[in-house]
């Protein structure tokens, strides 16, 4: 269970994803030392990425429910990235493709003036 926060100033409060926690799948795959972020690629061609400390995070997962329904295309089917505590912007739709990387890479969002970090909690939007 986890709330789900838009950068434009609305939330769904309770949201029950299910799916494969990010931690688990990390300690199966075990990426090199060197990585310290990870890009998650979409069938869309976006894109985010987020540190690996991030994703070690309580309730970070790949979902494939929400509500106990599989997800339907417009909110992310067939997989798609659960950040709770970051702007949905992190929370990458139709995810193709994940690449553990030794420097951080800017996604679609944060290229267009978005805050990388993306911190609900600080409400941390926009770049200064």
């Amino acid at each position: 269970m986890s709330d789900f926060h838009c950068v434009e100033g609305w939330s769904v409060l309770g949201c029950k994803w299910e799916g494969i926690s990010i931690k688990y799948m990390l300690e199966r795959i075990k990426p090199r030392e060197s990585a310290t972020s990870v890009t998650f690629e979409c069938m869309d061609g976006y894109t985010t990425s987020l540190s690996i400390k991030d994703i070690l995070e309580e309730g970070v997962l790949l979902a494939y429910k929400l509500d106990g329904e599989y997800l339907e295309a417009g909110i992310g089917a067939p997989l798609r990235l659960v950040v709770p505590s970051k702007y949905a912007y992190k929370s990458a739709m139709w995810i193709t493709k994940i690449v553990f990387t030794s420097t951080k890479e800017i996604g679609y969002w944060e290229r267009r003036g978005y805050s990388d970090t993306a911190d609900v909690w600080r409400n941390d939007r926009y770049r200064s």
